[in-house]
């Protein structure tokens, strides 16, 4: 880590990064979908949807040529789509159905968006490609001013289990367990927990056995999903009897995190440290690395545009989109170049694990168009516009984060869903704190504060949206809840928005708790 350390110190890029900063974002991305297509073009998908044909337009002199091409030839796909036309062959073993080769290895999502577990593809060319990103992240710390001693320590990564499931034809797994089962040699002195305890499959073990090794540990970087890794924290302070983290890992410097928005943790999590930290946010799905924050001082993450993944970017609208989030049948859609700063997107994904103009279901705003930085809004589907209030979760997400800092608690989860209220409508939310708080207070204070950020949602107040009802529950509600349905741990995360069967179990699960549903 010391080398490391000092290759950091003096700048050293790797040629896909200096090729990211020194080319046009349109160069990139249309070399990268010719790169896609070529590997792809003698699969079964390559030649129904005609690659071959569409290549032949990269030549021409009509530089978007190639483009109008690919949008015509290949239909837009979401899971469901992708998966019974396509990726159930790849799961039954055939070769050469949407990528070259066989598949191995299969993430199982976190199933935020549907009830069951969604099985993505992950080709030995997507492995490399997020390693690869790995690197390009590591080496962007040269940008912060870190102390020395933190490349002197240890990197925890706490994710899935890296003992995957095998049937005979493929592993299955967390994303975070599948990685982390593929990390080079050179890493392993630094990685934290280690092989065996990664290789845990109960998630309470994990976090027992981590914590029993805490104090042997020299940590400098911590990486997971924020709500498990604030309850890991706090389980290690509990233990050994000290008043925060650093009294265990004085050298923790860096907290990378990902897959849900930081906002609503970063109080809470304040108050588990003995100094401050840098917060480090990524982008890595079980659809491939997408983005990760590149330089210090801001809150956006740099799009990777020459790295396995091709774009298009559909803006988030209801001439796009319908009142349940699902895509049209044939969206408008824009390129990287034509892209506004400010402007809502769903993102579509063509990947070298096989997946073709694919809906990853995230929405995405651009902050800096020219560094080609976004951050994460929310999801497709997790949005309320029962009445026209459009409330995302960006909304949500600094509406409960402002209400939390002015009644100094700590939330550390919290869910929304659309209720009837007679022939109109209502929201009723759910806050998971440990704290003591007023709940009509706080349900007062949320409501004016969703007013002054939505303009929409003021409007329905006064219109259809007739009423809002919010409960405070414990913080182990949720995560009861979530291990329940066997969603504990790794990248799994509590859904903000709860739709149709989803709320039904988690009001059936309360009920049954003897908790308010």
């Amino acid at each position: 880590m010391a080398i490391l350390g000092t290759l950091l110190k003096n700048g050293i890029r790797i040629r896909e990064s200096l090729e990211q900063e020194y080319t046009s974002a349109f160069d990139l991305q249309k070399a990268e979908l010719r790169k896609l297509m070529i590997l792809a073009k003698g699969t079964e998908f390559g030649r129904t949807y005609g690659f071959r044909k569409v290549l032949n337009s990269f030549r021409s002199q009509d530089v978007k040529k190639f483009y109008t091409a690919y949008s015509k030839s290949v239909p837009v796909h979401d899971y469901n789509a992708m998966y019974s036309r396509w990726w159930h062959k790849t799961r039954e073993g055939q070769r050469r159905v949407s990528w070259p080769g066989k598949v191995r290895y299969f993430a199982l999502s976190s199933g935020t968006s549907e009830a069951s577990s969604k099985y993505i593809p992950v080709t030995k060319d997507m492995i490399r490609a997020i390693r690869k990103t790995s690197i390009r992240q590591i080496l962007s710390l040269g940008r912060y001013d870190l102390p020395d001693s933190l490349f002197e320590s240890g990197i925890l990564m706490l994710g899935g289990s890296t003992h995957l499931n095998y049937n005979g034809r493929y592993f299955e797994g967390d994303l975070s367990g599948i990685t982390a089962s593929q990390i080079p040699f050179w890493f392993q002195h630094f990685y934290k927990p280690g092989q065996k305890i990664a290789a845990t499959r109960e998630w309470d073990q994990k976090l027992d056995d981590i914590v029993l090794n805490a104090s042997k540990w020299n940590i400098g970087i911590i990486v997971g999903v924020p709500a498990w890794i604030q309850i890991l924290l706090e389980k290690i302070i509990a233990h050994y009897g000290v008043d925060n983290i650093h009294d265990i890992w004085p050298n923790l410097q860096i907290y990378v995190h990902g897959g849900v928005s930081f906002e609503p943790y970063r109080k809470g999590f304040a108050t588990l440290l003995g100094k401050r930290i840098d917060y480090i946010e990524t982008y890595l799905a079980s659809e491939g690395f997408i983005a990760f924050q590149a330089r210090p001082n801001t809150n956006s993450m740099k799009l990777v545009l020459n790295n396995g993944i091709f774009y298009e970017f559909v803006p988030f609208t209801d001439d796009n989109f319908d009142s349940d989030g699902s895509l049209i049948s044939n969206p408008e859609t824009v390129m990287i170049d034509q892209v506004e700063e400010g402007k809502e997107y769903a993102i579509l994904l063509s990947t070298c694990s096989g997946a073709w103009r694919y809906l990853i279901g995230d929405t995405v705003k651009f902050t800096d168009k020219e560094q080609c930085e976004l951050i994460i809004t929310g999801r497709t589907k997790h949005f309320l516009s029962l009445c026209g209030e459009h409330l995302s979760v960006d909304n949500m997400n600094k509406a409960v984060r402002l209400v939390a800092d002015e009644l100094n608690i700590n939330v550390k989860e919290f869910t929304v869903a659309g209720i009837p209220h007679g022939t109109l409508f209502a929201h009723h939310w759910y806050i998971g704190t440990d704290n003591e708080a007023d709940p009509d207070t706080f349900r007062n204070m949320l409501d004016e504060k969703l007013k002054e950020l939505n303009d929409d949602y003021r409007v329905e107040r006064s219109a259809a949206l007739k009423d809002v009802y919010l409960d405070m529950l414990p913080s182990s509600t949720f995560y009861q809840y979530m291990k329940l349905q066997g969603k504990e741990g790794g990248q799994n995360k509590f859904p903000r928005v709860m739709k149709k069967d989803k709320y039904e179990a988690w009001k059936a699960f309360l009920a049954q708790e003897g908790k308010s549903a």
